[in-house]
């Protein structure tokens, strides 16, 4: 069998082959005591010592009987268990509350979004996108993955950075300043619709972008940051064509209508913005690493 974590069963039916059953014939365990020790990182690390194979790690009864282990008496062990019950309960409850943190940033900074998209200003105006910007598609070069040499200048997709690659396309002397930044908008592919990752996204240096991405440059980089907040807030379906790969193609992409506000507001809004921003990344940050601590920790919760 290849090795995993404990599960206490609860139930009865029928076990597959491939789980090894252990019963406690003799009342030594408390059996919350002996999950978790079966579940702890030293256990683990025995199982991984003893298992056969190098692609798929397997046990069985033989080695299974090698594995040492700590008994104390059962008043200790139930004590341990409701130490450790504790323990999770309370990282299960800051859990929680960091994903609660997480939803309300998420919705204040949708609100915020909508409101400025909703309750434009007197001088606010609408342009094509293509009046507004200079495409630099034509400067596009794909790299199949068996040409690329690696290197260390990104390179970039519909996605974002897909690989890092020798050579560059764009840098301080093709775009003319050397903090020049550009504006990514995908160009293809079933994100243009499900939006599992952002649609547009900015990046600045030496770098190179294949053709599943429109490359956008502006005069102002409030302004750059302000298209991509408004890509990245409405739905691009009016203007995709095609079923199976959804696509975005660049004269359609020109002649969408955007509106903005005066340089000085789209200044003011992009700093709210981006301290939003900043601060969602943050709980993310917060919450992903409770999360890792308890998948790298002790046991695997929930299967008790």
């Amino acid at each position: 069998m290849s090795f995993g974590r404990p599960y206490i069963m609860k139930t009865s039916g029928c076990i597959h082959y491939g789980w090894l059953v252990l019963k406690d014939k003799s009342g030594l365990f408390d059996q919350d005591y002996l999950y978790y020790f079966l579940g702890s990182n030293t256990t683990y690390k025995q199982f991984d010592n003893l298992a056969a194979g190098s692609t798929v790690r397997n046990l069985n009864t033989t080695p299974i009987q090698k594995v040492e282990i700590v008994i104390p008496p059962l008043e200790v062990q139930k004590r341990i268990v409701e130490i450790l019950d504790e323990a999770f309960e309370g990282i299960d409850r800051a859990i929680a509350l960091s994903k609660q943190n997480l939803l309300n940033a998420h919705e204040l900074f949708d609100s915020y979004l909508n409101n400025i998209f909703t309750n434009k200003g007197d001088d606010w105006v609408e342009k094509k996108l293509g009046d507004i910007c200079q495409n630099l598609d034509s400067k596009r070069i794909p790299i199949t993955k068996s040409q690329r040499k690696k290197g260390n200048i990104p390179y970039y997709g519909a996605s974002g950075i897909v690989d890092y690659v020798e050579g560059y396309i764009f840098d301080e002397n093709l775009l003319l300043i050397s903090d020049e930044n550009l504006l990514l908008i995908s160009e293809d592919g079933a994100n243009l619709l499900a939006r599992t990752y952002p649609i547009a996204f900015s990046i600045s240096g030496k770098t190179w972008v294949n053709n599943h991405a429109h490359v956008l440059k502006f005069k102002s980089i409030n302004l750059q940051k302000f298209i991509e907040y408004y890509f990245n807030s409405i739905s691009l379906k009016p203007y995709v064509t095609g079923m199976a790969q959804p696509k975005l193609n660049q004269t359609t992409l020109n002649s969408i209508i955007v509106p903005f506000p005066s340089e000085k507001y789209c200044q003011n809004i992009v700093n709210k913005l981006d301290k939003l921003s900043t601060e969602v990344k943050r709980l993310e940050e917060i919450y992903q690493k409770k999360v890792a601590l308890v998948n790298e920790g002790m046991i695997e919760r929930g299967k008790k």
